[in-house]
């Protein structure tokens, strides 16, 4: 039975001389991996040059139970999208939240409200001209919401420590190594108010936006299982 859905592109992967494998997180069914085909023939009705990374896309698909890997019948753009294809900085972008996103996405019961989390900040990626310096910090920090790992940040005073295994802070230091402390914890506090509306207010020196995003990185690592190094951090580090 097939059925239609919106969905992003995760990343797509080679799988054989015919076929590639996508990973895309869809509006009804989460994140599902999808055979299509390499080339599209004259009545292919998927189009794999549709399928690069953060495309936003509407499907016709099949989905059966336990089944690994399900295929499309058809795809089309959901919106039109030139920026994130052309643009240096938002390409380096796109291509880091790609990885990230296909490390960090697992299986997940709120499927619709992550779907139109994820449709929201790319539509924001493609329209921003200012402020991109901290679109990948606003995305992260925005992300731990719809993934239920959403840190406490009510009991925040200034010289406190903040547990990243709890997610909170402490007046005392914790019995572990995990924990932010002094202006660490200041910059977590910017981003509890940090929002694509106004992250080009924050004004951040490049050291301080790659401590916060590593901080981020060890954050999800601590809470999400295996979740490995991104080989696309570098690119972003150098880019801001």
């Amino acid at each position: 039975m097939y059925h239609k859905t919106q969905a992003v592109v995760l990343s797509i992967v080679k799988y054989n001389d015919r076929y590639s494998i996508a990973h895309l997180f869809t509006r009804e069914f989460g994140r599902v991996a999808y055979l299509i085909p390499r080339t599209g023939g004259k009545r292919s009705k998927v189009n794999p040059l549709l399928f690069s990374p953060l495309a936003l896309l509407n499907v016709e698909v099949e989905h059966l139970p336990n089944r690994g890997i399900q295929r499309i019948k058809e795809s089309q753009r959901l919106v039109l999208q030139y920026d994130i294809v052309t643009d240096m900085t938002k390409i380096s972008i796109t291509f880091f939240l790609s990885e990230f996103l296909t490390k960090v996405i697992r299986e997940t019961d709120d499927s619709i409200l992550l779907f139109e989390y994820l449709k929201n900040s790319i539509e924001v990626l493609e329209e921003t001209k200012i402020g991109l310096a901290n679109y990948h910090l606003t995305f992260m920090f925005g992300l731990t919401r719809f993934l239920g790992i959403n840190p406490n940040l009510e009991e925040y005073e200034k010289g406190c420590y903040f547990d990243m295994i709890n997610g909170e802070f402490t007046h005392l230091a914790p019995l572990h190594q995990h924990f932010l402390r002094g202006s660490e914890c200041d910059f977590l506090r910017k981003l509890s108010r940090i929002n694509y509306s106004n992250m080009y207010l924050f004004k951040l020196s490049r050291h301080n936006r790659n401590v916060i995003i590593n901080r981020l990185l060890t954050y999800y690592r601590l809470h999400v299982h295996e979740f490995p190094s991104l080989k696309s951090l570098d690119i972003l580090s150098e880019l801001f």
